[in-house]
């Protein structure tokens, strides 16, 4: 074979691979909607979920990622103050809090527009970063198409001024934090990037327990359903889940890794579907399909 169609061809699996990568983490971050409001229901606070979760992936990352503590210079260690922060408590309590302040179709519509943001704010600042017009084309059907699959056939979208500024605010610092992984990501590894996200995400959630002072009934983790969607949380979907993330932004880019986020509530449908028996409307079937077709031409090269 021609030396050059061999690489092309081993090119092709690796970044298929890289695809699939990014299909396995939204599904995961699809369950996790179900996972978070199974802990509220048995009594755990959103801060506190958090908090759990991120300190299990925290300690759990020790055993696998570089002993190396710092960075190589205080500004990259600044970059990673700031990816736990966009990356990790900004992000969670921000959407967490809009949660409760505005409908959660409206906080799962406004979300999905991190991958929208990521395009604008890469146009603007970073070098390199082209926009061709399948992705403006595919984000926009795909956006079109997340609307449809989270009304699910049942237009209302009742405005909530605070609910919704705040999660727009957290579609923004998932934006930011997709974007400042390019700084760090051709220099470090993904464990030790992924690492310094998880410590700086804990770091800059402590400041809230002055304000709310975590009171959790130590009772609580002798109930399976608790311990098990915590494991869930904190390995799975953050542990692997940043882990594999982080290495597919490296591959791929910000605004085309991001674009896979408008699939993370079709999980989300399906899977309320078949643990909630809630109803699948045809609108949003539609939508699903939509969704699909949008972040695939979204994902392709130019």
């Amino acid at each position: 074979m021609n030396p050059y169609l061999s690489g092309a061809v081993k090119g092709n699996r690796g970044e298929g691979i890289v695809h699939l990568m990014a299909i396995g983490v939204v599904t995961v971050w699809g369950i996790t909607y179900i996972s978070t409001k199974i802990l509220l229901q048995n009594g755990l606070t959103p801060t506190q979920i958090m908090f759990l979760r991120f300190l299990m992936a925290y300690l759990a990352i020790w055993f696998v990622a570089p002993k190396k503590v710092r960075s190589d210079s205080w500004r990259d260690e600044g970059v990673f103050l700031l990816l736990g922060i966009f990356g990790g408590s900004l992000y969670f309590q921000t959407e967490n809090m809009a949660l409760g302040l505005t409908l959660a179709s409206n906080v799962a519509l406004i979300i999905c527009t991190a991958p929208l943001w990521t395009a604008l704010l890469s146009r603007l600042f970073v070098r390199g970063e082209r926009i061709h017009r399948g992705l403006i084309v595919g984000s926009l059907v795909a956006f079109v198409g997340i609307a449809l699959v989270i009304f699910n056939g049942h237009f209302i979208l009742q405005l909530s001024p605070s609910g919704d500024l705040l999660c727009m605010l957290s579609a923004l610092s998932w934006a930011i934090y997709t974007i400042l992984l390019r700084g760090v990501n051709g220099r470090y590894s993904t464990l030790f990037i992924t690492r310094k996200v998880f410590f700086y995400g804990l770091l800059t959630l402590l400041p809230l327990f002055f304000f709310v002072p975590p009171q959790i009934d130590p009772a609580l983790f002798l109930r399976p359903v608790v311990t098990g969607n915590l494991l869930f949380l904190g390995l799975v979907a953050s542990l692997l889940g940043y882990i594999a993330w982080n290495a597919v932004v490296k591959k791929l880019g910000g605004v085309r890794a991001n674009n896979y986020i408008y699939a993370s509530p079709l999980v989300t449908l399906l899977a309320s579907a078949i643990i909630l028996h809630e109803q699948i409307t045809p609108m949003a079937a539609l939508g699903a399909l939509l969704t699909i077709g949008g972040v695939y031409a979204a994902s392709r090269k130019k």
